[in-house]
């Protein structure tokens, strides 16, 4: 199943069935008003929402209309958790790492990469992230796996010119849709995504690599995450930017191509975004069809006219 949030003027935003070709949605309110609520409610809910998706796919839903990717929020728009794992690479640790992340603000895949300053040295971040429902303290790997949700495409923006700075991380941005594991069908095993994953910059493919080279998988993390603590539902676990070493071919973030250059060369060549730049992210299946939807987001300078919070979530009248 495929899901997705469409703005409506709220913050939350108007939850969505979206068919399995990307063509056509159909409004969920009636089932459950946002995400979070069906996720706070799976077991009851889940099983219409799936009703509602096999309907839309046959062609026999009731009020379909166009998809279209550019009114869709954050599948999650904002989160009661949102933490990002460092799942590739060489790793001799016998334990994961997770990063706690903002989750006030989640942007969907179409919205404007809005900062201050160029020089703060802006880069992209392709990924994958699961949505989980709850999961109680101390759970074992297998019993995480058991409550993965869904899963979406990440553009995890970094500010490396701040690093290691707090305020390094600004928004991160979403796929248009949530999709359920089932929808992966042979791609989703051992908790892992194997899809293509392909990275654009400016019109250019810059890298294409596989998100299921994870040397922790994502019931690995959301047990690690579980340890001290329960994990409520609507969490959002995130794989960190893809890095597959010899599988990767190009790059997923800017930074991995930089230190590369610096390796190699001895110096950095590519330098980071610019004002204007457009980073596109895509998943795709065996046959190269899309699985979460096109994330395509251009970055923009930030002014008292851009990124306004009152335009976004106007105050109601009373």
């Amino acid at each position: 199943m495929k899901l997705a949030t469409l703005k409506d003027g709220t913050r939350d935003g108007q939850l969505a069935v979206v068919a399995r070709d990307l063509k056509t949605a159909h409004i969920a309110d009636g089932i459950a008003p946002t995400l979070q609520a069906a996720l706070d409610d799976w077991a009851f809910i889940a099983p219409q929402l799936a009703a509602l998706y096999d309907e839309l796919n046959a062609g026999r839903a009731r009020r379909p209309f166009d998809f279209d990717p550019g009114r869709c929020m954050a599948p999650l728009p904002r989160a009661y958790q949102f933490v990002v794992g460092e799942a590739y690479g060489d790793r001799s640790d016998d334990e994961p790492r997770l990063v706690q992340c903002a989750s006030d603000e989640l942007l969907g895949p179409t919205d404007d990469i809005v900062v201050a300053h160029e020089e703060w040295g802006l880069d992209f971040g392709a990924g994958v992230a699961v949505v989980t429902g709850d999961v109680v303290m101390g759970a074992t790997p297998d019993d995480a796996h058991h409550q993965i949700r869904l899963l979406m495409l990440v553009n995890e923006v970094s500010l490396r010119n701040l690093i290691p700075s707090e305020l390094a991380k600004p928004a991160t941005s979403f796929s248009p849709v949530a999709v359920t594991p089932d929808e992966l069908r042979e791609a989703w095993r051992d908790a892992k995504a194997h899809l293509l994953l392909r990275t654009s910059w400016n019109g250019h493919l810059v890298g294409q690599s596989d998100p299921g080279g994870m040397v922790f998988n994502f019931a690995q993390l959301i047990a690690h995450l579980a340890r001290t603590r329960n994990v409520r539902a609507g969490s959002i676990v995130g794989s960190g930017v893809v890095s597959n070493g010899e599988a990767l071919r190009g790059y997923a973030c800017i930074e991995e191509q930089r230190r590369w250059e610096i390796l190699e060369h001895g110096e950095a060549v590519t330098q980071f975004m610019r004002f204007e730049d457009t980073v596109r992210i895509d998943t795709l299946d065996e046959n190269g069809v899309s699985v979460m939807g096109l994330s395509s987001r251009k970055l923009k300078e930030w002014n008292d006219n851009v990124n306004s919070l009152t335009e976004q979530c106007p105050p109601r009248k009373l």
